[in-house]
């Protein structure tokens, strides 16, 4: 099978459609398909952009039609958790409804407004379908980070299909827990401490001591060059993180793909057996999509998206 995987869309219906006809996909009357590949959607179809009732209905037909396949991002992840009670703690949320949580909700909010909306507990209801990971033949697909003690951990855990259930939603949410250690790091990312009174400010204007990571390097780089946030600090260039502290991804494993880490600039692997498709399309950036056939080497022409 040939697989085209597609970023984070975050509510850009407009750019999605552009992308799948660049593509190749054409409306059949019911959703887009193409004629011999498969879509693979990377999570984050909600939040922040304006258009998200048109993005769910692209690609919710196109998964239910097998046109496509999907693995869950950390916002349906939130969404999720946002709008279901705590079995444990009656009257609260799994997800706080803070206002740093509503704000970045927003979007979808306003889209399927009101607590008693079945519009949006049917697409709840589907996020609670999307695997938190694929492996297929000669690849793997994850949101963030692929590493292996987290997935292993989950697989005693998950539904058929790599799939949540609500006692698992609810193990994951509660900060501090194994689930919640072993979610966070498959669908956010591993996440690097940041050496003793150092701190940036992420794209969303927060103070943050832990950097968004480079997981898949091995050996001790820099700190600079461990994370994928841009932060101008020289002192980090120097300093170096220890050994073991990132998971690291083996040069002899098949390719993953991911999204989730807002990337600029021209399109590129990430490494051999790594490439990122997230390009900030909420950020002025552009939806990205790589057209896999099969390679085990990834190559940079692959990647496809309209300008």
């Amino acid at each position: 099978m040939a697989y085209d995987i597609i970023g984070d869309i975050h509510g850009h219906a407009d750019e999605l459609r552009a992308l799948l006809i660049h593509l190749g996909y054409q409306h059949d009357g019911i959703t887009y398909r193409h004629a011999d590949r498969q879509a693979i959607f990377l999570g984050d179809f909600i939040d922040r952009g304006p258009q998200q009732k048109a993005v769910l209905d692209i690609v919710m037909p196109m998964v239910s039609s097998g046109a496509a396949q999907a693995v869950m991002g950390n916002h349906e992840f939130n969404a999720l958790a946002y709008h279901t009670r705590s079995p444990n703690e009656p009257g609260k949320w799994l997800r706080p409804r803070s206002t740093k949580n509503a704000t970045q909700h927003q979007a979808f909010l306003s889209a399927y407004p009101g607590d008693h909306n079945a519009e949006r507990d049917a697409v709840l209801a589907w996020f609670m379908t999307l695997p938190l990971w694929l492996e297929l033949e000669g690849l793997r697909v994850v949101h963030a980070c692929w590493h292996d003690e987290s997935i292993n951990y989950l697989k005693d855990y998950v539904c058929a299909n790599n799939t949540l259930d609500l006692l698992l939603l609810t193990r994951a949410s509660e900060y501090g827990s194994a689930a919640f250690k072993h979610v966070e790091i498959v669908l956010k990312g591993w996440e690097l401490p940041m050496p003793a009174k150092h701190s940036f400010t992420d794209n969303d204007g927060h103070e943050r001591t832990q950097l968004r990571s480079r997981w898949w390097l091995t050996g001790t780089p820099s700190y600079r060059a461990a994370g994928i946030d841009d932060i101008a600090s020289t002192e980090l260039e120097a300093l170096l993180v220890g050994t073991g502290e990132l998971p690291g991804y083996h040069p002899a494993e098949v390719p993953v793909f991911t999204g989730h880490y807002w990337l600029k600039g021209t399109p590129g692997v990430l490494a051999p057996n790594l490439a990122c498709v997230d390009y900030a399309v909420a950020k002025q950036g552009k939806l990205v999509a790589y057209r896999w056939d099969g390679e085990a080497t990834l190559r940079n022409e692959n990647f496809r998206f309209v300008a």
